[in-house]
C-alpha cells in the first residue's frame, strides 16, 4: 500500500519552488510514496493552515512543505520564519503523521537559494519516507 503525501507549496517564489517540487516527486519515486495534487499558498506564512487542512484527512499519511524564507531588512523574515516552523512542528506532533520540512530558511540570501533547492525538497520527502 503506497502512502499517500500532501504536498504545500508557497507561491512567492514560484519559479524555484516548482524546481522543488520535480525533485521532490523523483524523490517521491524512489520511496514509492504517492505525491497528491500540490496545495499553492501566497507564502511561507500560510503553510501551516494548508498543513493543518490536509493532515486532518483520514487518508492523508504525512506532508511535505516547500517554500523560501528569504533574509529581508528587518527582523520580520526571522520571527515569521521561526512561528512558521514551529507551528509545523506542532500540526507533527497534533496529528501524529509526518511532515517533511523543504522550506529554505529563514534568512537566506539569493546566494543561499539555488544551490539549496535540490537538498531541501529531497530531503523533505525522504524524512517522510523514514518515519513512515
Amino acid at each position: 500500500m503506497t502512502s499517500k503525501i500532501a504536498v504545500i507549496c508557497g507561491s512567492f517564489h514560484e519559479q524555484e519552488i516548482g524546481q522543488m517540487l520535480s525533485w521532490a516527486k523523483e524523490e517521491a519515486e524512489k520511496h514509492s510514496l504517492e505525491l497528491l495534487e500540490e496545495v499553492w499558498v501566497p507564502g511561507s506564512m500560510e503553510v501551516p493552515l494548508a498543513l493543518e487542512r490536509s493532515m486532518s484527512l483520514a487518508d492523508v499519511d504525512g506532508a511535505i512543505c516547500l517554500g523560501i524564507i528569504e533574509k529581508g531588512e528587518t527582523k520580520h523574515g526571522l520571527a515569521m520564519g521561526q512561528a512558521v516552523i514551529k507551528t509545523i512542528l506542532e500540526l507533527q506532533l497534533k496529528h501524529n503523521k509526518p511532515i517533511g520540512l523543504g522550506i529554505i530558511g529563514p534568512g537566506a540570501e539569493s546566494r543561499h537559494i539555488l544551490p539549496r533547492l535540490e537538498p531541501h525538497a529531497r530531503a523533505a520527502v525522504s524524512a517522510v519516507a523514514k518515519m513512515l
